[in-house]
């Protein structure tokens, strides 16, 4: 399989909210295991409680699930937790992963009574795969075609009913047809300051880091409301901290490290400071094409579109127009240039 430029450039950067090899082995150590353990994500919370007791007092299967939210935000996180709270087996796969139709069916036949199937990147599913889908999620079953010219004939197998839980950053690429047959969309927003603080301070007593509040309140604040960020950041200081603060996060240790990384007071990073000063000083504020952006930063287009211009929009830095790219208001007094725009 061939790896995606963006693939690439999100393993290679600390500040991205793409999951890496490194953060598997944090969160697989610090993921909670029940909704009260599970910080923020309150409406959520509270609207899957109800529906799983609902479900369980029905002995039946949950509705499927679709999470959709920015990454990093917890979505297979908070799927294991649901099936803790049902008492299911908890089975996981992705998009990717289900290259042809009789994947799928083995993996469905495979299941048992209630059991959770948990399917990462439900947008990357390929269409054929996507329409064996449909009737397994609404009457437990698979259609196959059996024989073929005249004597062919549809053969109906049924399977156990289960629980599919489909998580996607684009909720926007599902088809209808899929995005309907789920009976439970949730979104998971962005985390407060406060939120990720406590995250934190969970995180660094599971790793047996000694942290003053101040020191993880500057952590979540730099941590663009992403948990995974905040996780990965935690680790980084408590090395430094190990090395230069005879294994104390203090505020000195903490903003010492965070300078290091070149991650500012906003949580942005070298790269989204490359973008903001390459549209105000080298095309005045913009508009700039995005292509021409990129060829300027020397990264690929798409990269820049996906990984880092939504948080800088989250910001209010910079604004997509039919001319291109603009820089903002906000951006200028960040980076303290004098605002040129109209």
């Amino acid at each position: 399989m061939i790896e995606s430029n963006k693939d690439k450039i999100s393993d290679n950067r600390f500040i991205t909210s793409t999951k890496n090899m490194t953060d598997v082995e944090i969160e697989n150590s610090l993921r909670p295991t029940s909704f009260d353990e599970y910080i923020g994500q309150s409406k959520v919370k509270e609207s899957l409680s109800v529906y799983i007791k609902a479900a369980k007092s029905r002995k039946e299967s949950l509705d499927h699930v679709l999470l959709y939210g920015p990454p990093g935000l917890g979505k297979t996180t908070l799927s294991h937790i649901i099936a803790n709270e049902l008492g299911s087996q908890f089975k996981v796969t992705s998009g990717p992963a289900i290259e042809h139709a009789a994947d799928l069916a083995a993996i469905l036949t495979n299941l048992n009574q209630n059991d959770v199937l948990f399917i990462d990147e439900i947008h990357r599913l390929n269409k054929t795969v996507e329409e064996i889908l449909y009737p397994a999620m609404e009457d437990f079953a698979l259609d196959f075609i059996v024989g073929k010219g005249p004597s062919a004939r549809n053969m109906r197998l049924k399977i156990k009913p289960f629980t599919l839980i489909g998580a996607t950053t684009r909720a926007g690429m599902l088809t209808n047809p899929l995005r309907d047959r789920f009976g439970i969309i949730c979104r998971l927003e962005l985390y407060s300051p406060e939120e990720l603080k406590v995250i934190i301070d969970r995180s660094a007593k599971i790793l047996g880091v000694e942290i003053v509040p101040e020191a993880s309140m500057e952590i979540a604040k730099r941590s663009r409301g992403t948990p995974r960020i905040a996780n990965r950041l935690l680790k980084r200081v408590r090395d430094y901290a190990d090395i230069q603060g005879q294994g104390r996060v203090t505020l000195e240790i903490a903003e010492k490290t965070l300078k290091i990384m070149e991650i500012d007071e906003l949580g942005l990073d070298l790269i989204d400071r490359k973008i903001l000063l390459s549209i105000i000083d080298k095309f005045g504020g913009g508009p700039v094409g995005l292509d021409t952006l990129a060829a300027t930063i020397s990264e690929d287009a798409t990269t820049i579109e996906d990984v880092y211009e939504p948080y800088l929009l989250q910001l209010g830095f910079i604004s997509r127009t039919p001319r291109g790219r603009v820089a903002l208001e906000p951006a200028y007094k960040h980076l303290r240039k004098e605002f040129v725009g109209g």
